[in-house]
C-alpha cells in the first residue's frame, strides 16, 4: 500500500500544477496590489492591468464603495449566521431574489453563495439518473463538474456546432425516452476564455423538433450583454426560451456570489435540494445589500453609459488587433484571446516583456488550458480602461508581434528569484 502523501509529492503537480516552480508568483498565483482598476501594481512596478473581470468598472465606483463600507458598518461580516434554510434567510436576501427574477423575466430566483458550487449544486438537483445531460464540448468547468456528478448517461457536442448539437439532441431524445427521463441541454451565454457567444438563438430554435430545457451559464454576460445588460438571451432575443438563467455577481457586479433564475415550482424545488446552499453559511449581508445597489445602477440609464463606455473600448481593442493581423478568434464578447504561437517558454518570456517593459499585465494561457503550441494572452477590457489605454497596449502588442516573428523570445527564462526581485 502507498501513502497518500508520498504519491503527491512523487507527482509532477499535474497538468498546470507542474509550472509551480517556475511560475508561481510571477506568472501564476501573481500578487496585483494596490485600488481595482486598470492601474495596479505588480511587482513593486506599476502596471496596466488587462486581467480583471470588472466589466463595468463597479469595483471602485464611489456609490459601490459608499454602499459596501455602510452595510459593511451596519451588519458587520457575520450576519446573517447558518444557511439559508435554518438562519441566514432575511428580507433582503430574499428582495434581491425578487428583484432579479424580475431582471431576467423569469418567475422566481435564488442566489448563491458561491457562483461556482452553487452551478455544480444546481444541475446535481435538476436531473436524475433517468434523464440525459447534452453540453458543449468548451463548458466551463463548474458546469463539467456538475455533470461529472450525474449518475446517467450525457453526451458533448463540438464547440458551438449546431449539426452536431442536434445529433447529440437526437440520440439524448431517444435514450430519455426508453428510460422515462427527459433531456437537460447545458451552454454558456459567453465563453469566458475565447469571447465566443453560446449558439443560443439556434439551439432554442430546436425545441420545435425536440423537447428539452435550456440551462444557461451567462456570468459573462450578465448585465453586459443585451441592450439593457439582461444577458446573451436578451442579445439573441431568447429570454422566454431560456429555461434556466444562472449569472454571476463576479462579473459585471465585481462581487462573490451568483444567482438561479427560473419557473417558481424549479426554483423552490432547488431551494431544498442544492447541497452547496443547504450546507453552506448565506451570504453575508454587507454581500446582498451591495449588490442590490450594484444591480440598481445596472438597471439605471448609468449602467447604459457604462456598458456603451465599455463596447467602445472593446471594439476598439478588437478591431486594433485584427487590424495588426492578430488571431482573437470570434471575440463578440469582451474577452479578447490574442493568439500567438509558440513554446512554452516563448510565452513566459512575452508575458516578461510585456510586464517588464511595457508594464502591461496580462494573463497568459498555454496547455493544457488550450491547445499545445498555442498561447493566449487574455485581455478584459472594461468601462475604466481609456483610448489611451487600448492605443499604448496595441503599440506594444505590436512590437510583440515583431520580436516574436524574429525570435527575439528564444532564450532560456529567467528563473523566478530574478522576476521577483524587489525594484
Amino acid at each position: 500500500m502507498k501513502d497518500i502523501f508520498d504519491r503527491i509529492k512523487e507527482s509532477t503537480g499535474g497538468p498546470i500544477g507542474q509550472y509551480r516552480e517556475i511560475a508561481e508568483g510571477y506568472y501564476s498565483f501573481p500578487k496585483l496590489e494596490g485600488e481595482i482598476g486598470p492601474h495596479m501594481r505588480f511587482n513593486g512596478e506599476d502596471v496596466l492591468c488587462w486581467s480583471l473581470n470588472n466589466y463595468l468598472g463597479l469595483a471602485n465606483h464611489p456609490a459601490i464603495r459608499k454602499i459596501d463600507a455602510e452595510a459593511s458598518a451596519r451588519w458587520g461580516l457575520a450576519y446573517p449566521m447558518g444557511s439559508r434554510m435554518l438562519t441566514g434567510n432575511t428580507a433582503l436576501h430574499e428582495q434581491l431574489e425578487k428583484e432579479l427574477a424580475e431582471f431576467e423575466h423569469k418567475e422566481a430566483a435564488f442566489e448563491f453563495n458561491f457562483g461556482y458550487q452553487g452551478i455544480v449544486s444546481t444541475i446535481d438537483s435538476l436531473v436524475s439518473r433517468h434523464d440525459v445531460i447534452v453540453f458543449d464540448a468548451e463548458a466551463h468547468a463548474c458546469l463539467l463538474d456538475g455533470k461529472r456528478l450525474h449518475t446517467g448517461k450525457s453526451f458533448s457536442y463540438k464547440h458551438n456546432d449546431i449539426v452536431s448539437c442536434e445529433q447529440k439532441l437526437k440520440v439524448a431524445t431517444q435514450i430519455a425516452e426508453e428510460q422515462g427521463g427527459g433531456v437537460l441541454l447545458i451552454t454558456e451565454g459567453v465563453y469566458g476564455m475565447t469571447g465566443a457567444l453560446g449558439i443560443l438563438d439556434q439551439i432554442c430554435a430546436l425545441k420545435k423538433k425536440y423537447k428539452f430545457r435550456i440551462l444557461i451559464d451567462d456570468a459573462h454576460g450578465f448585465g453586459v450583454m443585451g441592450p439593457t445588460g439582461r444577458g446573451t438571451s436578451e442579445h439573441f432575443g431568447v429570454m422566454d426560451e431560456v429555461d434556466i438563467y444562472i449569472g454571476a455577481y463576479a462579473k459585471s457586479m465585481a462581487i462573490i456570489g451568483g444567482f438561479v433564475a427560473s419557473e417558481k415550482p424549479i426554483i423552490d424545488f432547488l431551494k431544498y435540494n442544492m447541497r452547496s446552499q443547504i450546507y453552506a453559511k448565506s451570504l453575508p449581508m454587507p454581500i446582498v445589500e451591495g449588490c442590490l445597489k450594484r444591480l440598481e445602477i445596472i438597471r439605471s440609464a448609468e449602467g447604459d453609459e457604462l456598458r456603451k463606455k465599455l463596447w467602445t473600448v472593446t471594439r476598439r481593442l478588437q478591431n486594433g488587433f485584427r487590424e495588426m493581423g492578430f488571431d482573437i478568434g470570434p471575440a463578440e464578447a469582451c474577452v479578447t484571446p490574442v493568439q500567438v504561437f509558440g513554446g512554452e517558454h516563448q510565452a513566459m518570456n512575452m508575458a516578461l516583456e510585456l510586464r517588464s517593459k511595457y508594464h502591461i499585465f496580462c494573463s497568459v494561457v498555454i496547455y493544457p488550458v488550450i491547445p499545445k503550441g498555442m498561447v493566449i494572452f487574455r485581455i478584459i477590457p472594461t468601462a475604466a480602461h481609456s483610448i489611451e489605454d487600448v492605443d499604448y497596449t496595441l503599440n506594444a502588442f505590436r512590437e510583440i508581434k515583431e520580436n516574436l516573428a524574429k525570435g527575439a523570445y528564444d532564450y532560456p527564462t529567467p528563473d523566478l528569484a530574478t522576476l521577483l526581485r524587489k525594484s
